[in-house]
């Protein structure tokens, strides 16, 4: 009675829906009652059990509320997972070849272009340089243009052919297939019993050919993949993440899958395949939009080996506004889960091993995350006020732990790749990791729109990532018309924003403290996301120039 009597009187000096108990009333309660009872009836037991009873609308609410935690906690620990085999199978790397063509074979290398007139040039000046025979190379620009992009592409081609490069103009009058529709109709003009795949704004070095197609001497490897590296990496804060994030896929994951001998997937340019295995996994097909990893997983599933080579960069533009950014990360979002969908059902009734089916499963759902974060997101202030009247203790000992395995994971996933990538300069990166957090929980409703696109069958067109040449502070965006409309999204946004602040102010007003810092991830976000969509919407030719990189948070974008 005691007890009861003194979170009452708490109770009444608190707001309509306040359950916290004043720190000075704890404080007397634990030197009256003494420290051993106080965690027993805190710790191992409901906070508040005289005056709390569950009911059926508090259960509706908790059971999908821990569903989801679980779930997420599930895909974070798993990148636990990821970072264990890359250290342990470090042994696995594959650095040199097994054997070396004593007479080099015939290579296509292909760059399928669409309205990429600002890096054309760029990508001819970087392919003519190849360091490979002429005699055993032959270049197609596969170009589906719309734009004055095939003015340029071709007096550009026209120039190095009449040196006497062997590069070839292909232009289609329609957009059957996108990409992959382009890729699959230059094979069947192509001559070269190996195929390279370089996108618009990628910069491939001069050895790039001569470090790759030796390791495809092994009759059983099909692929073998670079890694990409960044020309405007320093660009503004918004790349410095998106470098990180990208850090993370290319030296966790595809490492630790290619190290330990699991199936991981040819991310669309920087690579170089043996024609015959794209032939015999059934070709280039567009029903996904992530083309690259079907095929992947299709070759994979025939037999064929990849090959992953951390050490051979290959550089490539980072998008520079909010908007192109949030389309690739759409593009990729949805394209995984139509995979999945696709590709799934014949890798778990394949006869590869369960470590194999199971990297497999996480790899292709793991953007289910986005729709269950939105779920998380409607469920956590009335989960929050019922987890706080059945006792905060709990919150610590359970719900904390589960945001924790969700959300931290992704701060030791990234710091590990910029420690490995940069091993004496890595400590700065902490600088960013609230941020990467943020924008990665940013990017939650335009993901979790492609997602459901992706789950319900909705088709949609290969929607490019617009890139503009832009490599120093000083280089200026000049071309609106590749902006994409903006659409209700950016709305959503800052108004889930908002409401995450509103869980701040009641997690403050409860002293909750701890929660608040995840929660303030939230709210940086949204609010940073569809903050930036609408003012690069409204401001047509931005400049990027070096004054504006003297902001804080927002900077660059």
């Amino acid at each position: 009675m005691e007890t009861l009597e003194l979170v009452r009187r708490t109770n009444r000096r608190r707001s309509l829906g306040s359950a916290s108990i004043s720190i000075q009333t704890l404080a007397a309660f634990v030197a009256s009652r003494g420290i051993g009872q106080y965690i027993r009836q805190h710790f191992l037991d409901t906070t508040f059990r005289g005056l709390y009873h569950a009911n059926a609308f508090d259960m509706a609410l908790l059971v999908p509320y821990f569903v989801v935690l679980i779930l997420l906690a599930s895909y974070g620990l798993h990148r636990y997972v990821l970072v264990y085999l890359y250290y342990k199978h470090r042994n696995n790397r594959t650095i040199e070849p097994a054997g070396h063509f004593s007479d080099l074979p015939r290579v296509t290398v292909q760059l399928p272009i669409f309205n990429e007139q600002f890096v054309i040039e760029r990508l001819l000046d970087a392919i003519c340089r190849l360091q490979y025979s002429l005699d055993k190379l032959d270049v197609q620009v596969l170009d589906d243009s719309t734009d004055e992009t095939q003015a340029v592409a071709q007096a550009l081609i026209e120039q190095h052919a009449a040196r006497g490069f062997p590069i070839t103009y292909h232009h289609r009058t329609n957009r059957e297939g996108f990409k992959a529709g382009a890729l699959a109709q230059g094979m069947n003009t192509a001559k070269g019993e190996f195929i390279a795949i370089f996108d618009a704004d990628f910069v491939p070095p001069e050895d790039f050919l001569m470090r790759t197609i030796h390791h495809l001497t092994d009759p059983k490897i099909g692929m073998v993949q670079t890694r990409w590296t960044h020309v405007n990496r320093h660009y503004s804060f918004l790349t410095e993440v998106e470098a990180i994030l990208l850090d993370g896929h290319f030296v966790l994951e595809h490492s630790g899958r290619a190290r330990s001998q699991v199936f991981f997937n040819f991310n669309g340019t920087a690579g170089i395949w043996r024609r015959s295995a794209i032939e015999q996994a059934g070709g280039w097909q567009h029903d996904t939009l992530t083309e690259d990893t079907d095929l992947s997983y299709r070759a994979q599933l025939k037999g064929w080996k990849f090959i992953y080579l951390q050490d051979v960069e290959c550089p490539a533009e980072l998008p520079v506004e909010m908007t192109a950014f949030k389309t690739q990360q759409a593009r990729w979002a949805k394209g995984l889960i139509q995979t999945a969908k696709k590709i799934l059902p014949s890798v778990l009734r394949s006869d590869q091993p369960f470590r194999v089916k199971l990297e497999a499963w996480y790899h292709l759902t793991a953007n289910l995350s986005y729709p269950l974060m939105v779920v998380l997101s409607v469920l956590l202030l009335p989960a929050m006020i019922i987890r706080f009247y059945q006792g905060w203790f709990q919150m610590l000992y359970i719900d904390l732990p589960l945001f924790m395995a969700s959300t931290f994971s992704i701060s030791s996933f990234y710091l590990v790749s910029q420690r490995e990538l940069f091993p004496r300069t890595w400590p700065r990166a902490l600088l960013y990791l609230p941020f990467l957090m943020a924008l990665g929980i940013g990017l939650t409703i335009t993901n979790t729109r492609a997602v459901l696109e992706a789950l319900v069958g909705q088709k949609s067109a290969f929607a490019r990532t617009p890139k503009y040449r832009v490599e120093s502070k000083a280089d200026r965006i000049n071309a609106a018309k590749y902006r994409r409309r903006l659409g209700w999204v950016p709305w959503v946004e800052l108004l889930i924003g908002s409401y995450f602040a509103l869980t701040v102010y009641y997690a403050i007003a409860n002293e909750n403290y701890i929660t608040v810092p995840f929660l303030v991830l939230f709210v940086l976000g949204y609010w940073y996301t569809g903050l930036m969509s609408l003012l690069q919407g409204r401001f047509s030719g931005l400049s990027l120039s070096a004054e504006t990189h003297t902001k804080p948070f927002p900077v660059g974008v």
